[in-house]
């Protein structure tokens, strides 16, 4: 990757940890995951393009953590011994203090309060720092450590095992990048968990029966919209084949992209596998017709979700499962409007 490719590249999460201790197990799992989500992490460190042996973070780095939204620290028992792996916590700390960057610790076999006092093997390893390294960079490392430390973090002893450290990790990052992007378009959904909580009981995600076909409907804004993508990113993995499909770009007119659709879907063989499908913003009738000639491919668990504004899309369709948004807002400033009325619990909220 080129130093202008850096420059413009935004990334959604740096990793920093001591590759002798977790580079071939923990970090490779995290790393593997995170991409499977579809998370933009640099390529530093995992095609080997800058040496630890380098004595300074090079500008191609800096702009890679300054880059990212998220920078996952992972302190083991030799994080602190590495002054490559200090030199990054320095920068990494000066963006969370500038606001830019969000850090997530994990103390992998170490516990936070020796990295916080400094006590233990990292008061050995600051030891060594301190008879080989200028005093002034040392005491840059101890602060960015401490303030790290003082962060509240995932400790690995309180987790059965590392697949669910790297699934929490992966979780939180994918549900704060679809938030932040929902932001970002404009088209932020109040109450987005509680959408997603009420949404839930229309998906039966453990049935093995045929396909189920639900709508997402709502008459005015793209709201709609944002619920079928942070649905679609909260579920997809799910399944072993899954597509989101943009109404503007699956133009009927000359059935083209529809027919790019259908290639694809026979390229993945998705026949008889358990399939994701989004169709956001479908206008026609027509449109989901020719959607549904693909369905009767889909294997058993299959889901298709339809958003639309006309609902009259959805019941010509015979789709009876409905989410209707705004419905669900409707209760939610009823059951607000009750307790401030009223002062009392709203009990459908139980």
């Amino acid at each position: 990757m080129s130093e202008t490719e850096v420059t413009l590249q935004k990334f959604d999460v740096f990793l920093s940890f001591n590759g002798d201790d977790t580079g071939r197990n923990f970090i490779s799992f995290l790393f593997t995951e995170l991409i499977k989500k579809n998370v933009k992490i640099p390529p530093f460190k995992y095609d080997r393009q800058i040496s630890p042996e380098l004595e300074r973070i090079s500008p191609e780095l800096e702009r890679a953590i300054g880059g990212s939204r998220f920078a996952v620290v992972v302190v083991s028992e030799n994080y602190s011994a590495s002054p490559w792996c200090l030199e990054e916590l320095v920068k990494v700390m000066e963006f969370v203090r500038e606001g830019s960057i969000t850090v997530i610790p994990v103390f992998y076999d170490v516990d936070p309060c020796h990295v916080r006092r400094q006590i233990g093997k990292v008061a050995e390893h600051f030891k060594m720092h301190e008879g080989r390294e200028d005093h002034e960079k040392v005491l840059f490392w101890r602060q960015a450590l401490k303030d790290l430390g003082n962060v509240s973090g995932i400790c690995s002893s309180k987790w059965e095992d590392d697949s669910k450290i790297v699934d929490k990790i992966t979780e939180l990052i994918s549900k704060n990048l679809m938030i932040d992007t929902t932001r970002i378009n404009g088209s932020d959904l109040q109450g987005i968990y509680a959408h997603m909580k009420a949404f839930n009981r229309l998906l039966n995600l453990s049935s093995k029966k045929s396909v189920r076909v639900i709508g997402i409907w709502e008459r005015g804004s793209k709201k709609r919209s944002v619920l079928a993508k942070f649905v679609y990113q909260n579920i997809h993995q799910h399944f072993e084949s899954h597509f989101f499909l943009e109404s503007e770009k699956m133009v009927y007119k000359d059935r083209h992209m529809l027919h790019l659709f259908e290639e694809r879907m026979s390229q993945l063989r998705v026949k008889n596998k358990k399939v994701l499908l989004v169709a956001d913003d479908i206008k026609k009738l027509e449109q989901f017709d020719a959607l549904a000639d693909n369905f009767n491919n889909f294997g058993p668990g299959s889901i298709v979700i339809i958003t639309t504004q006309d609902k009259q899309v959805l019941s010509s369709s015979g789709i009876n499962l409905v989410y209707e948004v705004e419905f669900q807002r409707f209760l939610e400033v009823h059951g607000h409007f009750r307790q401030l009325a009223f002062k009392e619990k709203d009990i459908s909220a139980a």
